[in-house]
């Protein structure tokens, strides 16, 4: 069981303790030991936080795209360092796609949210078209970046 002290759990009063000795519970298989309760809600927000961690990149990568397609008055200045930043978020989401494939149909059915949050953010500082043409696949296309108009 977990250590009690006078102010709580060893959970609630030293995490990284906690986290070591529950893995060394875990390794040794003294399961009558193990923190059941705190250990199955950090696993949940595991997986909670891979979800929001590729949603947040998705959006980041999105607002990119936008500034590289639509922010005319900054483009000239930005644009290598956007394309920089595209690259790398994709990267990023990929990476995480190949560790856990199972995260890619929750990112296809959260992808119009993303590409919301990110319109809605970026109209902000520039305008935007109501519809943004982008789709999942392109945006994950590392030879995809969006048609510039060079007026």
């Amino acid at each position: 069981m977990t250590t009690i002290t006078p102010k709580g759990t060893l959970y609630d009063t030293d995490y990284y303790r906690w986290v070591e000795e529950t893995l060394d519970r875990l390794r040794s298989r003294d399961y009558e030991a193990i923190d059941w309760e705190n250990l199955i809600e950090e696993v949940t927000d595991l997986g909670i936080s891979q979800k929001q961690a590729i949603e947040s990149l998705t959006t980041r990568l999105l607002e990119h795209f936008l500034k590289l397609a639509y922010w005319e008055a900054e483009r000239e200045y930005n644009a290598r360092k956007w394309r920089s930043e595209i690259v790398n978020f994709r990267r990023q989401i990929l990476k995480s796609l190949r560790k856990s494939p199972s995260l890619k149909p929750y990112l296809r059915e959260n992808y119009p949210e993303c590409l919301e949050d990110a319109r809605k953010s970026m109209s902000e500082l520039f305008d935007l078209p109501i519809e943004i043409p982008i789709t999942l696949d392109q945006a994950l296309d590392e030879d995809w970046f969006p048609e510039i108009d060079s007026e």
